[in-house]
């Protein structure tokens, strides 16, 4: 079933670690992307923007296929 807008979400971490954009930059992907729940506040195309709300960090833009549903 795919993500919507408003969903509790996490990052898969078999497929954020083995992703082109993972390649592009730093592979050291901190833990609460694959074990705290975020929220998806906007979804564009392939990718959506997640609000990680218990820690203090920015939203981030994942491709839809490296989300799970939390």
């Amino acid at each position: 079933m795919p993500v919507k807008k408003g969903e509790m979400v996490r990052a898969i971490r078999e497929k954020l670690e083995n992703s082109v954009e993972a390649k592009a930059s730093d592979t050291r992907f901190p833990a609460y992307l694959f074990e705290t729940r975020g929220e998806v506040v906007d979804i564009k195309g392939d990718y959506a923007l997640v609000m990680f709300g218990q820690v203090p960090t920015p939203n981030i833009w994942l491709r839809l296929d490296q989300l799970e549903s939390f």
